[in-house]
């Protein structure tokens, strides 16, 4: 009997695609002497492979090397058995409070690093841009650099922008060329709430980034703008937060109170969820089921928010363990349903091909 033939027992296995990971370059200027003004996030290296992201002087976050290293991240991908990385910036890093012209230029700086990784590895790699959402007009513009010059899939925003949510009207020509482009748009929470009653305990992360992003799947919703662009494409970190969970009660709202609820669309809110994506970051195996029951299974995407301590230190081994997921069930969450989501079905095989 002959030997089979490797690549098509490869092509066999499950593909294991990260929606959900967060890049830094390893170095990039001073932006507060660049710019001339503060609130921006800067790298102090103070130990080899450590460094601290330093905000205004202020220590925000400590890192390690797979936070900037590609080799770093490639070894550990092999490890967990992750096939592909899905690259975006830290979130601190949006800068929507900047000037439009500072936080254009630290996109293009951010994404250009992007860009850079996938192209060195694009077996391995595949990227989403940041932009300067505060400036509509430069955003459309560094949108289409990002998928028409750099090659990158999509974008990735916050889950408001400053006091916009995303149902503003001033963004609607982003969501135009989202569709236009046929870019990815992959929502994460950030600038949470951290005064007050939300100072201890963790609580922004652990409550607020939920909560956010309940909040901007209902703006899109309740905002209509999922009704007038049909074909825009858009994800949300961490499970989609809340909203699962809250999905009755805001249904029964929107029943009860149309004057309130219903101003922009008719329909109920449970028919645009066959249009909303979610990754499976929800670190317990019955929220996964009620997630997959919720939601559908072919909207659901493996998410690690890799390198960060809140993610899945070891990504796909929640859905591996899952013996009431079926082998199809299993190859969708942790890569198909994405393949499909970043319109890159024709890269399969190339990401097998290790």
């Amino acid at each position: 009997m002959s030997a089979p033939d490797i690549h098509q027992v490869n092509t066999r296995r499950r593909l294991k695609i990260d929606i959900h990971t967060h890049i830094l370059p390893k170095h990039w200027p001073d932006l507060k002497r660049k710019y001339g003004y503060g609130g921006w996030i800067q790298l102090d290296h103070y130990e080899q492979g450590k460094a601290r992201m330093l905000l205004d002087g202020k220590n925000f976050r400590e890192i390690g090397c797979n936070c900037w290293s590609a080799d770093e991240r490639v070894r550990e991908c092999d490890t967990a058995g992750v096939d592909v990385q899905v690259l975006s910036t830290v979130p601190v890093m949006f800068s929507y409070s900047a000037k439009p012209q500072h936080t254009l230029d630290l996109a293009r700086y951010l994404n250009d690093h992007i860009a850079q990784v996938c192209a060195e590895d694009p077996k391995r790699f595949v990227g989403l841009g940041t932009l300067p959402m505060q400036a509509p007009e430069l955003a459309v513009e560094e949108l289409r650099r990002c998928i028409i010059d750099l090659g990158l899939v999509g974008i990735q925003i916050g889950s408001h922008i400053n006091d916009w949510n995303l149902d503003a009207p001033e963004l609607e020509p982003i969501w135009e060329a989202c569709e236009e482009l046929n870019a990815a748009v992959f929502v994460h929470p950030w600038d949470m709430e951290n005064k007050g009653r939300m100072e201890k305990y963790w609580f922004p992360w652990l409550v607020g980034m939920p909560c956010e992003t309940t909040i901007a799947i209902c703006s899109l919703i309740f905002g209509g703008v999922l009704e007038r662009h049909p074909q825009l494409k858009v994800a949300f970190a961490h499970g989609g937060g809340s909203f699962p969970a809250t999905l009755g009660r805001i249904i029964h709202g929107f029943n009860v109170r149309p004057d309130l609820c219903a101003v922009k669309i008719k329909k109920n809110p449970l028919e645009y969820i066959n249009r909303i994506f979610v990754d499976s970051l929800v670190h317990d195996e019955d929220t996964l089921q009620f997630l997959v029951k919720k939601m559908g299974i072919d909207r659901i995407m493996l998410g690690s928010d890799y390198p960060f301590p809140l993610g899945e230190h070891c990504p796909g081994k929640l859905i591996d363990q899952c013996d009431w997921l079926s082998e199809e069930d299993k190859e969708k969450l942790l890569g198909i349903n994405t393949l499909k989501f970043l319109n890159i079905e024709h890269k399969k095989d190339l990401f097998l091909r290790k």
